[in-house]
């Protein structure tokens, strides 16, 4: 079975051609920009592949795959954005306080299909979130007690997704020897 192009949502790019973030822009342009670059390049990292080398593991004993990574990013927009920002109460979608590593664990059975459509679902309510709060908001819920801004929490996602971006282009370098930015 092939992989459906993982970028079919309208607000953002398709893989292959990527917005670049602009050189001079206002603060919140600039970090949603920077953020929704990242997000599609996880998603061009993806492009193309079919299901098995989408679930392909790094090297033993990792359990990093591609199909992972969208999966825990998946989980860290959810927890950032829902959870820190506004406190809301949202169950994990792929990993349980049992099994903390499930959103990279647990894919052998799961359809790459789905996890995409979650993905650009979950970054759909993320980015409704941020822009329903000024840039200056701190967020509802505390981390390791102290309070949250929402600048920071841009600034991290962007960290997150260029950190596990970097492990993308050694997947799918593997995979098939793609390389790129």
């Amino acid at each position: 079975m092939t992989n459906a192009h993982p970028t079919e949502d309208p607000e953002l790019p398709p893989a292959n051609d990527r917005r670049s973030p602009p050189f001079i822009a206002d603060e919140r342009t600039m970090l949603d920009a920077w953020l929704d670059f990242h997000r599609a390049t996880l998603l061009a990292k993806c492009d193309g592949l079919d299901d098995t080398e989408l679930r392909t593991r790094s090297v033993t004993p990792s359990s990093l795959s591609l199909l992972g990574l969208v999966r825990h990013l998946t989980e860290v927009e959810r927890s950032w954005f829902r959870r820190t920002l506004t406190g809301e109460d949202v169950d994990p979608l792929y990993y349980t306080d049992e099994n903390e590593d499930g959103d990279f664990d647990d894919l052998d059975d799961t359809e790459p299909a789905d996890v995409f459509a979650a993905f650009r679902a979950e970054v759909d309510t993320c980015r409704a979130i941020a822009a329903r709060h000024p840039i200056d908001a701190v967020a509802v819920a505390k981390r390791h007690g102290h309070d949250v801004g929402l600048r920071w929490i841009y600034v991290h996602m962007i960290e997150e997704y260029a950190r596990h971006n970097g492990h993308a282009d050694l997947l799918r370098e593997r995979i098939d020897g793609a390389t790129g930015d």
